[in-house]
């Protein structure tokens, strides 16, 4: 099968390619990095059965010969990175999915949808199953990625009510592992690149507030189980074990062994207090449940992140205590950094490329 994967070079998009060619299908990674990272698919660039497009999706999605699937994970998907490019972010999810269902519709190719458990806002359901409509706020900060998720849904729906295309939708709720960006502002990320660097642990809130963290192999295998079934769905794709934001920060001070401090700061605006999946429908459907227990996940991401300590120093500083919306690119890049990066050749691929993502505050939503 020739998957084309847009957002391929993002966390979960090089880890889905990589799965892919894992399993004997030929990818198509497209990306503009954005928020994603050249080195997250450097390792792939010899394979001949991958291939990379530089492409902005919200432009147009052009894949020359037969396409099979199309997945779509392009988009930013951390606080940070949706704040700071809000237009962005909302193209992304209106027009790029657009762009990708028509890709998928010209090939008549099956679609999946990376959606998130955002569209469930700030949910007054708990747990949260995939009949529940959501509670989210339609103007406030965190809209440009809820709405533009909450859309992209509706448009893959329209377009298999209307066109026939055979779609799938995941809505992914918090995923963790190697390739995060240390910078990201997800909490995980957060939480290891400070107690690496000695820094305090920011909890933003009283720590109460729940997440249940899914390791990224498990998403992955969620993805590709979707991917090889006609189930439009939407499926819940997450893990269902709810833990605190403060029992996570424990967690990774006894993982890290470090003697970093724990302070608390204001909740960013409409910040989910509670959040959970029902994947009874993915278990019974698709056959699908995660199976790595967080220790496991957590012990794989520490090593990740503690065998890259230039980028764990450079992103502490730009992740130290900040109560702004977003830090300035600068604080992690250098002021003269290029917006856009080149994708390396095979010959550089081992080198590795320093990412071009902006760095943020800790948010617990990510």
């Amino acid at each position: 099968m020739r998957v084309a994967v847009t957002g391929g070079g993002g966390f979960l998009g090089s880890h889905l390619c990589e799965a892919l060619l894992r399993r004997g299908d030929s990818v198509v990674c497209l990306d503009n990095f954005s928020t994603g990272d050249p080195e997250n698919i450097a390792h792939l660039l010899c394979d001949p059965a991958f291939e990379f497009q530089h492409a902005d999706v919200s432009e147009a999605v052009e894949v020359a010969g037969r396409v099979d699937a199309v997945a779509h994970l392009a988009s930013p998907a951390s606080p940070p990175d949706y704040l700071r490019q809000p237009l962005e972010t909302l193209a992304v999810g209106s027009r790029g999915t657009e762009n990708a269902l028509r890709l998928a519709l010209r090939h008549d190719a099956r679609f999946i949808l990376a959606s998130t458990s955002e569209i469930y806002g700030d949910p007054l359901v708990h747990p949260q199953e995939e009949a529940y409509w959501g509670n989210v706020n339609s103007i406030g900060p965190r809209s440009v990625y809820d709405e533009a998720k909450r859309y992209a849904e509706a448009v893959s729906a329209a377009y298999r009510r209307t066109h026939g295309v055979d779609v799938g939708i995941a809505r992914i709720f918090n995923t963790y592992g190697p390739r995060m960006r240390p910078h990201d502002g997800r909490v995980v990320s957060s939480f290891i690149t400070q107690a690496l660097t000695g820094e305090p642990l920011t909890i933003y809130g009283d720590g109460k507030q729940t997440r249940s963290f899914c390791y990224v192999d498990d998403l992955v295998r969620g993805l590709l189980a979707l991917l090889d079934s006609s189930e439009l769905g939407p499926f819940n794709l997450g893990n269902p074990v709810e833990r605190t934001v403060a029992e996570l920060a424990e967690l990774v001070l006894g993982m890290t062994g470090s003697a970093s401090e724990v302070k608390y700061h204001p909740l960013p605006v409409d910040d989910p207090v509670r959040r959970r999946p029902v994947i009874t429908r993915a278990r019974d459907v698709l056959g699908w449940e995660p199976e790595f227990d967080i220790t496991e996940g957590l012990r794989r991401t520490v090593a990740y992140f503690a065998s890259r300590p230039e980028r764990l120093r450079a992103s502490a500083a730009a992740i130290r205590g900040s109560q702004d919306e977003t830090v300035p690119l600068s604080a992690v890049t250098g002021p003269s950094a290029p917006a856009a990066q080149t994708i390396p050749g095979p010959a550089t691929a081992a080198s590795g490329v320093a990412s071009a993502a902006a760095p943020g505050p800790s948010a617990t939503g990510a």
